[in-house]
């Protein structure tokens, strides 16, 4: 701030423009999952501070941010603070080196004064998210996902959303010179009751999420090796849906069809489902049953919409050998096909009662191998693109307990490795616990060769069969 220019601060609009800084500051509206992050009209008034006040004026504008009135840690505030300013006088200095003028704007200023201005915005922007990308990796909020890439996606949403508010302190500053103090609420006052349209918005679905969260978590409490197995299977299904490019409505419907996939299997019984010994046609026609009861428990519930396909029809097969209606191709519906390619993925990559979880290289190439007949290949291929691109975090289950898998590696305790031994592909699996109950059993790949699955069949489920 030493280094100036001090030129064109009026004192006056100085102090009305911090004040309503801060007031701004102290409204934020929550962004990304779990309200971590927050945005607020305030890089508006900042950005107006530029046009008015100058760089040194917006950057003391920019540090009024200490004193908003919310519930920080000392060292938050003073973060905030210098954050907010040095972002400030940095745009300050390029608006002046683009040609902009600082003080009340006249029509005589437009439209030269735009481009000036929208370099400002990009300083502002750039600077900031700079602050802020150091602040997350320092505090271990992003770390490389995938090949070597990073998770920038809650930063850049914040930044997008953050530079509509700042193009808006253009229009302050255009009017402030009619109008004065009264400038900043002409413009931000329908701001501010469309925040409070969205903030009940984002509070309705969380409600959603956290409903849909307690059935997941209780069909999970059947068995402990598919704890967060719909969560995963959720995460999965957006995945391949923004791979599609689906709008933000269709990916957050997949992510209820995949997060409530298996809430039919509450309707099975438990005996049914625990059971580790081979299952009986009565067994397995109760196991099939699923996706209809789960259909049939959610299908009042209004907000899912087409996730109800997605649940109902999760175990169709391409080449119709799936149930339980046996649709064929494109007759199933499309959030179904997104579905079972993700349960399957997860079912693969993750440990069981009777065999290690698969690498996610192997569960891929199973993927390819039984696209077409049982899946849909432009669902795998999106996929793995987004896998690819963004990792994919596999849970930390490292084996069950007592240390074997099945109850015939129960049986096989005395062997030296057991845990290492790979089945015959010809040779009976023995039954899983709980909800993988309908899968086929898949012995895990020995080290070095190609993964033994049940290809001969053109079945790939990550489970077992009957």
């Amino acid at each position: 701030m030493l280094i100036g220019p001090y030129t064109g601060i009026d004192l006056q609009t100085l102090i009305v423009v911090a004040l309503l800084f801060v007031v701004a500051e102290s409204i934020s509206t929550s962004v990304g999952s779990g309200g971590k992050a927050g945005m607020s009209p305030s890089s508006a008034v900042s950005l107006a501070a530029v046009v008015l006040v100058g760089p040194v004026g917006a950057a003391l504008v920019g540090f009024a941010s200490c004193f908003a009135v919310r519930r920080l840690a000392p060292v938050k505030r003073a973060f905030n603070g210098a954050q907010f300013a040095l972002a400030a006088f940095a745009a300050g200095h390029v608006y002046l080196l683009c040609g902009g003028v600082v003080g009340e704007l006249g029509r005589e200023d437009f439209p030269a004064v735009v481009l000036p201005y929208v370099a400002a915005v990009l300083a502002h922007s750039a600077v900031n998210s700079l602050l802020v990308g150091v602040l997350f990796w320092t505090l271990g909020q992003v770390r490389p996902r995938g090949r070597g890439r990073f998770n920038w996606r809650p930063l850049v949403a914040v930044e997008l959303s953050s530079m509509g508010y700042q193009m808006l302190g253009l229009a302050i500053a255009a009017v402030w010179g009619g109008v004065g103090i009264v400038a900043p609420l002409l413009v931000l006052l329908p701001l501010f009751i469309a925040r409070w349209a969205f903030a009940q918005q984002v509070d309705e679905a969380r409600a959603h999420e956290a409903t849909l969260a307690t059935l997941c978590q209780a069909v999970e409490t059947k068995d402990y090796y598919t704890r967060g197995h719909c969560m995963r299977v959720a995460e999965g299904a957006a995945m391949i849906a923004r791979e599609l490019g689906m709008s933000a409505e269709r990916v957050q419907k997949i992510r209820y069809a995949g997060m409530l996939h298996d809430i039919g299997k509450l309707g099975v019984p438990t005996k049914v489902l625990q059971k580790t010994g081979k299952l009986t046609d009565e067994e397995y026609a109760a196991i099939k049953l699923h996706p209809t009861r789960g259909y049939e428990i959610v299908r009042e519930i209004g907000f899912l919409d087409e996730a109800l396909a997605g649940i109902r029809h999760h175990h169709e097969r391409l080449d119709g050998r799936g149930y339980p209606m046996g649709l064929v191709g494109m007759e199933i519906p499309e959030s179904a096909r997104i579905i079972s390619v993700a349960d399957v993925f997860d079912c693969l990559t993750s440990t069981r009662s009777y065999r290690k979880a698969w690498s996610v290289e192997d569960a891929i190439v199973e993927l390819r191998a039984c696209a077409g007949t049982q899946f849909d290949p432009r669902m795998v291929e999106a996929l793995v693109r987004a896998v690819e691109r963004e990792g994919w975090e596999t849970p930390d289950i490292a084996e069950p307990p007592g240390g074997c898998y099945g109850s015939a590696a129960a049986e096989a305790a005395s062997l030296e490795d057991e845990a290492a031994a790979v089945p015959d592909p010809g040779t009976e699996v023995s039954e899983p616990a709980a909800v993988s109950a309908e899968e086929r059993a898949v012995p895990a790949p020995a080290e070095g060769a190609a993964p033994t699955t049940a290809l001969s069949t053109g079945t790939a489920t990550g489970g077992r069969d009957r």
